[in-house]
């Protein structure tokens, strides 16, 4: 945002272009680091910045001594043309290396990560406890409190934003339903808290703790959507055919009150036990059949099943320092509620595309250039494979292809390396986008995407 830059056109039959002529002024921020070892008495330094893109940088400091073994933080002045690194000052300490506290520190630092407690402007914004439902509240709410709604998340999980349902109809086909927190009931336009918002973007996820995007009594408490809480949502409900055709498509806003709030592990229990018949049973199996089916016709048309190296940290309970690391297992109910994710956001994008042609708040993955495979293709080769990557149909097939019973991890290794092959997804407005096969969605195989599920943490 402070770099200005001076731009000429050039002709091109395409797209309008520019080049650079000149820089007005350099984007410099605030690096975390630590002082390079200097001689006794030196009163300039060499200060070495953790992002390993940022040159050293100069300063002037006569305490060296104290900030040996420590973080500082370090603003650069100016780059003199007769000097090989820039200058800069000293701003602050942050604590000792290695200590977990101070490297939590810079990390946030470093991805310029809003971590400050939340101003009193931001929390006079809060609705005061107790907080009451009004009969206006329900005023154009669906009352949905009687349905078997259930959450499904990671264990310790308190900011719940997505709930599911699903019931068998009269006519023989399912009700299936996903619920989302109505994060706007107390999230008003333009006020501090929304500001606020706007500036954080996201709920961070550190190992030992959470920054919320939203104060807690709204991301853990009023607008999580809690077992056994009335709570407000936005709903998608669909009623869909036992072999996962969608006949109709309704949106709402309701009031619901989850049955249970599960972890993958609890709903995978209650899904795979013969014994257990109850209402949540038989509707996390129907979820589970729809799911099956929904992510089969996905994977048929070319959705890519890639892969990251996820792991999850056990902490001690008084100190939160990690006692062991292990790889997160995903289970069935994983993908369960992913594939309801995906088709909530789905059917919303084509709504809102249907409804706000110019302005709709969509997100696209564009296809990579075929030469970003070029080290897929060659480490696949190296064991007799080949991969095709005209299409993403073609890609998922050659991935599924390439396998070695003798090695069981070598896909996984190439699907690692898919990953790394991809174009980043971004958000886009409809309307500044001329034709409509752009707005695709190469990695999940779909012509429409957005995000309105998980509106707590982004």
């Amino acid at each position: 945002e402070e770099t200005g830059l001076t731009v000429q056109g050039v002709s091109s039959k395409r797209t309008p272009s520019c080049r650079i002529i000149g820089i007005i002024k350099r984007n410099w921020r605030q690096y975390c680091g630590i002082l390079q070892e200097s001689l006794p008495g030196a009163k300039f330094h060499l200060f070495l910045p953790h992002e390993k893109r940022i040159p050293k940088i100069r300063i002037e400091s006569r305490q060296a001594e104290e900030l040996k073994n420590s973080r500082v933080m370090v603003q650069i002045d100016h780059w003199p043309r007769s000097s090989r690194y820039p200058h800069g000052h000293f701003i602050k300490t942050l604590g000792k290396l290695g200590d977990k506290e101070t490297e939590n520190e810079v990390i946030l630092a470093e991805h310029d990560i809003l971590h400050h407690e939340f101003p009193e402007a931001v929390l006079d914004c809060l609705p005061k406890l107790p907080w009451i439902i009004t009969e206006e509240d329900l005023a154009n709410r669906i009352d949905l409190r009687d349905f078997c709604i259930v959450s499904i998340d990671p264990p310790g999980c308190t900011d719940i934003d997505d709930a599911l349902h699903c019931r068998l109809l009269e006519n023989g086909n399912f009700e299936c339903g996903v619920h989302i927190a109505d994060v706007t009931h107390f999230v008003r336009p333009n006020t501090a808290l929304d500001l606020e918002a706007r500036e954080r973007g996201t709920t961070v996820y550190l190992t030992d703790r959470r920054i919320d995007m939203l104060p807690v009594l709204l991301s853990g408490n009023l607008c999580s959507l809690r077992g056994g809480e009335e709570r407000f949502a936005f709903s998608v409900r669909w009623e869909i055919t036992p072999d996962a055709k969608i006949v109709n498509t309704i949106f709402h806003k309701s009031i619901i009150k989850s049955k249970s709030a599960m972890t993958y592990e609890q709903a995978q229990t209650i899904k795979d036990d013969s014994g257990i018949n109850d209402e949540i049973a038989l509707s996390l199996r129907h979820l589970h059949s729809i799911a099956a089916q929904l992510r089969q016709k996905r994977l048929d048309k070319g959705a890519l099943v890639l892969e990251s190296s996820e792991v999850r940290f056990q902490l001690d309970t008084e100190t939160h320092d990690p006692l062991s690391v292990m790889n997160k297992e995903l289970r069935e109910t994983n993908w369960l509620v992913e594939e309801f994710m995906l088709l909530a956001n789905i059917s919303v994008a084509e709504k809102i595309y249907e409804l706000f042609p110019d302005c709709a708040c969509l997100r696209k993955h564009p296809a990579p250039p075929i030469s970003n495979f070029d080290p897929l293709v060659k480490a696949a080769e190296t064991k007799g494979f080949q991969i095709k990557a005209n299409t993403g149909k073609e890609l998922a097939d050659s991935l599924d292809q390439a396998v070695l019973l003798a090695h069981p991890y070598f896909n996984t290794m190439l699907r690692m390396l898919a990953t790394r092959c991809m174009m980043q997804a971004v958000y886009f407005c409809s309307g500044f986008e001329s034709d409509i096969k752009s707005f695709e969605h190469y990695g999940l195989a779909t012509p429409i995407y957005t995000h309105f599920t998980s509106p707590i943490r982004r």
